[in-house]
């Protein structure tokens, strides 16, 4: 399982596939913001990472501009993340409560990190093609790990799934910690995302974003 995991990751970044993200992620990673300007930025594809014996996957949209995109792992240097280890760290699945790097020493434990998209979109608006460009790699995920439960940050990301799934039905709809068991077992479950634009209006709170981690485990029980 960790074997094809790494053969996985190892295709994810050495992805070329959308012209307009390969474009962007490196020029992002030329220009670089000012508070970074001596780091090197990674400038490729971001791929999943966590626990490879994971019963829960979480799915995001996109790797940020000046966090994925800069540090090469999911959700890691930017405000997503600073709201998103916390609450992972306080429901158990992480060993710390922090992550600024690749080499930082975080783990994680009972669960696996990756997202809808694995480059960094300008306005963090990827194309519905770039999106299904980037689906291969999401549902050859999904056959590795076979998680019990899948937490979507997002619309975008409760959509591919259930997409990939063959899910769709019109009451399963995304709405802040629902929840819907599918006909092959799988559980979702659904959150916003914890980005700044949800976090700082007071639209995801910690103890919105700390019952779903409390629910997911309920989940795989």
């Amino acid at each position: 399982m960790t074997s094809q995991l790494e053969k996985l990751n190892a295709e994810i970044i050495a992805c070329r596939k959308c012209p307009r993200l390969v474009a962007w992620r490196e020029e992002v990673a030329q220009v670089r913001r000012r508070a970074y300007q001596d780091q090197e930025y990674w400038g490729k594809p971001v791929p999943g990472f966590g626990d490879p014996h994971a019963q829960i996957l979480v799915v995001g949209l996109a790797p940020g501009a000046h966090g994925s995109n800069r540090t090469g792992r999911q959700f890691t240097g930017d405000a997503s993340g600073n709201f998103l280890f916390p609450a992972l760290y306080r429901a158990g699945f992480a060993n710390q409560p922090s992550a600024e790097s690749r080499s930082d020493g975080l783990i994680l434990k009972g669960l696996y990190i990756t997202a809808s998209a694995r480059c960094v979109p300008p306005a963090n608006k990827p194309s519905p093609d770039e999106l299904s460009n980037c689906q291969p790699y999401l549902e050859r995920e999904l056959k590795i790990l076979n998680p019990k439960v899948v937490v979507c940050l997002g619309r975008i990301a409760f959509e591919r799934i259930l997409g990939i799934y063959s899910a769709r039905r019109p009451a399963r709809k995304f709405a802040h910690g629902a929840s819907y068991r599918l006909e092959n077992g799988v559980w979702i479950l659904c959150s916003y995302h914890p980005s700044q634009q949800n976090t700082l209006t007071g639209k995801l709170t910690e103890a919105m974003f700390d019952d779903i981690w409390e629910k997911a485990k309920t989940l795989i029980e």
